[in-house]
């Protein structure tokens, strides 16, 4: 059967067809019908895949043309939920065993989903988490990824991998296992969840202005994948690679070989404040967790050195071995592959006495929770927190960084011209230091303040990667005309050591030319002991993953008399 006939065979299936839209319109002809079907695709238009639900869908078939065109409607959406992955008839039937002869791009790439067969060959290329994820199901059930993934529980994504149905699945598909169904049960409420599978949610902004230190069960929450179960009892840190003897460490031996240190650091995820690059009227999309302000927190971290571990395995300094470059780290998470988290760091951060790279068995005073890497997890001061691997199980010193897909092919930035379409992560250094930031956590965006003496109350943090302390931070109420330096509240730290962040207060005069009821622009910027200062425009810093977002942070108030 030609897939243009097919097609029209689901489209016959569903009550509402418009809803079926894709992001790539093409034309296709089969060589043949039945097992070995090979097809070829001429692109007809391309849309980016987050608008796949406003794309058509162009089919021709014997000389008949179809052209479907989606709708927004709620009602459509819903009918396309209904036909995404079912065993439609009158489509061909494979079973597995056929399914699975199709695992290059030579064989053309099959996969299925609940009771549908997919060619997905034209796809690969274009998936945003690059190829070898996609290639990694090739010949089998995407079902298992897609659990884990929950970024593909959309319409938008479902409708573009019904673009590309050939086929009903015979016998249909086992019902799939829940890889997030022991996942922690104590999380606090007041959370704000941005993603719940993986689980991903961040404090409450106002919250973190309270307090120098962020309270263990208020600190934001930044999962990859689903949370491992560890066994304390069994549970051992594997040491070894290029130039190190290997060594195997219980967590009650890191805690009586090596001498315990504790140091106050942030953590703040790359992605943190995204949603302000796409604030701007005509702002570009961006792929990630729409983090606010607040995927950030300050804690007290208690465990063992990383060099002195490093040192006991042969690794003394950087000269040791020149092979080694990267000291990487995997994590207890896994996907349904036995794939796990992991990431790098350079040598240099790696063994610099004055760098305090912890592995932490202790979060402000107590032991690590389950979401935030227990029993064990890396904390890289200074650097971006995605390289703190959580639940850490590997330590190998290396010439290269780690291949990891975190590493090699996310948490990069680009210049704000390149797109999906021509992205090149090898192009890119992973990122390591963060830059210089701060957010205004009282007042609240859209909220009435109390003005006394002319002025609104105005609370914030500011940080800054790579040991650079905050010196001042400057707060606005006319765009940046006139500036208030705030009051700055902190902990003590050494020079090119600020591993923590500043709070800060400023008591902020309304514009002079202020008119009662109107609204007011509260801006704010931070300066770091490098001089480092924040971007203005957020058009300037957009990058296609918003990762490392620093512009001036806004909020619009009504001053209330």
């Amino acid at each position: 059967m030609h897939r243009s006939t097919a097609f029209i065979q689901l489209l016959k299936h569903c009550s509402k067809p418009g809803s079926l839209g894709v992001n790539y319109a093409r034309l296709l002809s089969s060589s043949s019908s039945g097992h070995g079907a090979t097809q070829t695709g001429v692109e007809i238009t391309k849309a980016h895949w987050t608008r796949a639900a406003l794309a058509a869908f162009a089919v021709t078939s014997a000389g008949v043309g179809y052209t479907v065109i989606s709708s927004s409607s709620s009602d459509t959406d819903a009918s396309a939920a209904q036909c995404h992955g079912l065993n439609v008839r009158g489509l061909p039937e494979y079973d597995k065993e056929e399914v699975a002869k199709h695992k290059t791009k030579d064989d053309r790439v099959w996969v299925t989903y609940k009771d549908g067969v997919y060619d997905v060959t034209e796809w690969i290329d274009q998936h945003p988490g690059g190829s070898v994820r996609v290639m990694m199901a090739a010949g089998g059930a995407i079902d298992p990824y897609w659990a884990m993934y929950a970024q593909h529980n959309t319409e938008q994504v479902r409708t573009i991998l019904e673009g590309y149905r050939i086929g009903r699945l015979k016998g249909g598909a086992p019902p799939v296992e829940n890889p997030y169904a022991n996942e922690p049960k104590d999380r606090l409420a007041a959370l704000q969840v941005r993603s719940k599978q993986p689980m991903n949610a961040e404090t409450p902004l106002e919250f973190l202005s309270d307090s120098l230190i962020t309270p263990s069960e208020l600190f934001y929450i930044r999962n990859h994948l689903p949370v491992p179960e560890v066994d304390l009892k069994n549970y051992k840190l594997q040491i070894g690679g290029e130039g190190l003897r290997e060594l195997t460490f219980t967590l009650e031996d890191l805690k009586t070989k090596f001498k315990k240190h504790s140091i106050t650091a942030v953590l703040q995820c790359t992605g943190n404040r995204r949603v302000d690059l796409q604030k701007d009227p005509g702002a570009k999309e961006i792929k990630g967790l729409a983090w606010e302000g607040a995927a950030i927190g300050n804690a007290v971290w208690s465990g063992v050195l990383l060099k002195d571990v490093l040192n006991a395995a042969g690794l003394e300094n950087t000269t040791s071995d020149p092979s080694v470059q990267h000291i990487q780290f995997e994590g207890l998470d896994q996907d349904t592959t036995g794939s796990v988290y992991g990431a790098s760091i350079p040598i240099s951060k790696a063994l610099d006495p004055r760098g305090d790279v912890l592995l932490a068995y202790e979060m402000n005073g107590e032991h690590l929770n389950r979401d935030h890497g227990a029993p064990l997890r890396v904390v890289v001061p200074g650097v971006a927190a995605c390289r703190s691997v959580k639940w850490l199980s590997k330590i190998i010193a290396s010439p290269e960084e780690s291949r990891s897909f975190w590493q090699r092919e996310d948490y990069k930035s680009f210049s704000p011209s390149v797109d999906w379409d021509t992205v090149d992560w090898d192009s890119a250094p992973a990122i390591q230091n963060m830059p210089v930031t701060s957010q205004i956590c009282y007042p609240s965006d859209g909220s009435t303040v109390d003005v006394i003496g002319g002025a609104v109350t105005v609370k914030g943090y500011a940080w800054s990667g790579g040991g650079n302390g905050i010196i001042r931070v400057d707060v606005s109420s006319d765009n940046g005309k006139n500036w208030t330096t705030a009051e700055l509240k902190k902990v003590p730290q050494e020079v090119n050591r600020g591993w923590a962040w500043t709070l800060w207060e400023a008591e902020v005069p309304l514009p002079e030319k202020y008119e009662k009821g109107t609204q007011v622009t509260i801006t704010a910027k931070a300066v770091d002991e490098s001089y480092n200062t924040q971007p203005e425009r957020a058009d300037a810093i957009w990058n296609l993953r918003g990762v490392c977002c620093n512009t001036w942070p806004k909020v619009l108030i009504t001053p209330e008399e």
